[in-house]
């Protein structure tokens, strides 16, 4: 059953506030929320509400000269370590709300009948790749109630309670350092299984031969 929860992804009790009231501000935090903290990424939405001086709406975004949009992200500090980039691909993702659905950001799961839909419906948006897309279907999933037949199998992994993989497990600061374990875990597992210079080891393992061979 459908659910208005108090999110904790901020760290922030205004920012968190938003994102649990204001769809828009939630999928605007997901996108930008790559490379840089995600607490950063997740008070974002409400930085950028309070430099617009007016309530985030999807078709005023979408309207909005590219340049004026970029100087909101840029302004210090900036929304993101690439404002210019992220407030183009906002932007995109504004345009795409107002085309395909009527400029109602909820309307993005609220359409969803099924959860090979809610998925497709999410990953169709700009920003949204295939990882960004389960997480986000577990995210509505899990603290929104928003749990179309089926909805498991597009989270995958994501979707599976206790789990700690991402931002659909953060509940409190406890959970967001669960969370930010298995982050640095994974990426240590990454750079254990890369060679010299962050090379796939078997290519590094590789070069090394062909280096001996010509000594």
């Amino acid at each position: 059953m459908p659910k208005t929860p108090s999110l904790a992804l901020a760290q922030d009790t205004e920012a968190d506030k938003l994102l649990s009231e204001d769809p828009l501000a939630l999928l605007i935090g997901m996108v930008l929320d790559q490379q840089i903290p995600l607490e950063w990424a997740f008070k974002g939405p409400l930085m950028l509400k309070d430099r617009l001086g007016m309530s985030l709406d999807a078709s005023h975004i979408a309207a909005m000269d590219p340049e004026e949009l970029k100087a909101a992200f840029s302004t210090r500090p900036a929304l993101h370590r690439f404002p210019g980039s992220m407030a183009n691909r906002v932007q995109e993702l504004c345009q795409a709300i107002v085309d395909d659905y009527a400029g109602e950001p909820a309307k993005v799961w609220k359409s969803a009948r099924t959860g090979e839909q809610l998925y497709a419906n999410v990953k169709g948006l700009p920003g949204f790749g295939e990882q960004k897309a389960r997480i986000f279907v577990a995210l509505l999933a899990k603290q929104f109630g928003v749990q179309p037949a089926g909805w498991q199998d597009k989270a995958g992994e994501y979707g599976a309670a206790g789990s700690y993989k991402s931002v659909a497990d953060i509940i409190d600061a406890e959970s967001l350092g669960k969370v930010r374990e298995y982050k640095s875990a994974m990426k240590k597992a990454a750079k254990a299984k890369a060679g010299p210079e962050g090379q796939p080891k078997g290519k590094a393992d590789k070069a090394e031969k062909a280096a001996k061979s010509k000594a």
